[in-house]
Formats: structure tokens, sequence, C-alpha cells
């Protein structure tokens, strides 16, 4: 059982989650290699032909298809373990343990974030990057953080380019949240933004447990691994214009995330999320179609390791017929590593597997 490839995903009031456990050097530079060109602008601007620059070779396109979203993916009802039915419990957790293993996400339902306070958070964010332009662009990016308003990912000069512009903010840890860096308007934005972020920590600690347990360990392990309460969580807001070729563009091209868990809120009107087929928990590749009468919001919220902890695969997994897989490295070093090239399918992970 392996997830087909190009399956498209749309998803209403449940929360996707991404599992990346690697368990899975250089400077930052201070700005941009070329100058930034807002893709909104460039929608908005009425073009029918998107510029070289954003025109993927063919072999990277997205595969559009109407059959898009017809798989059946894994969908986690977290009431399961909420009750005394213990049939339904042992259920739900080895439901949790088969997509892990053979997805690598599924869609988690009565999840316990306010369904209300998502639809909220993200149609201010939906506002957000309809203000006008020099409002955003008081809160433009560099290269150094990524946090602020931005166009790109990846320093590589001449690189070719996604259609979409984002905002990435840290949470967590408290040191180096800062609300001042957070879009003033709309007025709600920081508040709503922050109830949303604790709520979504909630939920990952629970399923950090729920991981553990499920790999045998004490239900605490990973989390104690990621530092305890020392942890890292950041926000991106993925703002995915309307683009007059999609058959051309993509709208964030195929990655697999750099982090422990990812918890992604879609769009619920405009599908667009493509997973792409595939460690005892996968690390699954994904990208992001555009649309040409359309345009896209969706939040992905990573919840992360503490930076400077060194990383490696759980010792009580390590055995000869299943070695560790990759060298040691701390998430800082691992997170520039991914930064400084941007997007490339898996084969950053791979480029780091252990030489054996």
């Amino acid at each position: 059982k392996f997830t087909p490839p190009h399956t498209s995903v749309s998803l209403s009031f449940g929360l996707l989650i991404f599992f990346f456990f690697l368990l899975d050097m250089m400077s930052s530079p201070l700005d941009w290699p070329e100058p930034i060109i807002r893709v909104q602008s460039l929608s908005d601007s009425g073009v029918t032909k998107i510029p070289d620059r954003y025109v993927k070779p063919p072999y990277e396109r997205p595969y559009l298809s109407p059959k898009d979203g017809e798989v059946n993916i894994p969908i986690i009802d977290l009431n399961g373990l909420a009750g005394d039915d213990k049939n339904l419990h042992a259920a739900t957790m080895n439901d949790i343990k088969e997509a892990c293993q053979e997805w690598g996400f599924f869609q988690v339902v009565n999840h316990g974030v306010s369904p209300e306070l998502m639809r909220r958070t993200r149609d201010i964010w939906r506002q957000f990057f309809n203000l006008p332009l020099e409002l955003k662009q008081g809160y433009a990016n560099s290269p150094k953080t990524y946090e602020g308003y931005g166009s790109r990912l990846g320093i590589q000069k001449g690189a070719v380019l996604d259609w979409s512009d984002y905002f990435f903010l840290h949470h967590l840890p408290s040191t180096i949240m800062d609300r001042n860096k957070w879009p003033a308007h709309p007025s709600s934005c920081r508040d709503e933004t922050e109830e949303y972020g604790k709520q979504l920590v909630n939920l990952c600690v629970k399923l950090m447990e729920i991981l553990s347990i499920n790999l045998g360990l004490e239900k605490g392990h990973l989390q104690n691994s990621f530092g305890g309460e020392d942890i890292g969580a950041c926000l991106r807001v993925n703002y995915y214009p309307k683009c007059p070729q999609p058959d051309l563009a993509l709208g964030l091209s195929s990655h697999s995330d750099p982090g422990g868990m990812t918890l992604l809120l879609p769009d619920d009107h405009v599908s667009g999320l493509q997973v792409l087929s595939n460690a005892i928990y996968k690390s699954v590749e994904h990208r992001v179609t555009v649309n040409s009468t359309k345009e896209r919001v969706s939040l992905a919220f990573f919840y992360n390791p503490k930076s400077d902890i060194p990383l490696k695969p759980v010792e009580e997994l390590v055995t000869p017929e299943q070695p560790a897989l990759y060298l040691p490295m701390t998430y800082d070093e691992y997170r520039l590593y991914i930064r400084t090239r941007g997007p490339l399918g898996k084969s950053q992970v791979d480029s780091l597997k252990s030489p054996r």
C-alpha cells in the first residue's frame, strides 16, 4: 500500500498531519541574491504568460487530472482515544500507526482545535495578503531567518521560482517570538494567530505521546527528545495567487519538510496539495499546484526539535537489521542546509544518509 503519485488533497475542518522524523552549513546570507518580485503583484497585473523564472522543466510540471482527489487518505478521529471503549482506543492507535508507516500523513478530526478559530485565522491571513503592497512590504523578510513576508525559498541565483508568496513567523520558543514582527493588520491577526498556535502546540504534544507509545516507547520519549517544553514551533502562511499558466508552474516545489511534525490547514475551497509516492515513520514528499481562476491560502504549522539538540535515531529503535540511516546533526544545521538549497524533493534528506 502506498500513496499513488500526484494525489490532490482538499480538506475541510480537519488538519492534515505530516510526520518528518529524521531522528529526520554554512552561514545564512543577509539578503536575497536577486531583487524580490511579489508573485501576487504579477498575478494582479493581468499577465497572460508567466515569466520564464516561474516555468518549471517538463519533468517537474504538475500533473492535473479530473480524477484528482479520489484517493481515500487516512482520516483519524481522535474521539476514539477519549472514551472507555478499549477496542475503539486500540483500533484508533493502530490506524495512526499504519498511517505514519504507510502514508506519512493523515487527516485528523475531533482534534480539539476550535473549528471557528481555524476558519477565522485563515480568513484573517487571506485579508492580510489582500492589503496594499506598501503595507505588506513593511514586513519583508531576508534569508537570515525567513521571518516575515516572503516570495522565495532558497538562495540559489537564477533558480526557477515558485508561484507563491508567504508569511513566516516564530511561535516558540518564547525567547524568539516577537509579535511586533507579525502583521498589525487586520487588527485581530496577532491575537488570533497566537491562540491558534497555542491550540496546535497542545495537539502536537498529544500526538507526540501517541507516536511514542506506537513505537513501543514511554509516552514522553519523543517530546523529551525534542527538548521537553523547550521546543521550536513556527507558522508559514502560504498564499498562491491565480496563475495564467498553472500547467507550467508550481505553487511550492516538491519537498519533504525539515522538522518533526507539520500540521497543515488547507484551503477548504481550492485543492492544490499533491502528495507524491514515497525509517519507521515516512517522510512524505509533497508539492502544491496553482489555479488559473482562484487564489489559495493554507497555514503550515511546524513543530520542531530544540534547535541545538543533536538529532539521531532513538537508540532503542536501532538494530543490526535496522541501522541508523542518518549522521547526527543539530536541527539548526539541518534547517540551514535546507534553506540554503531550497525545495529539492527528498534529495536533501537522501544526501545526508550515513555511509554504509
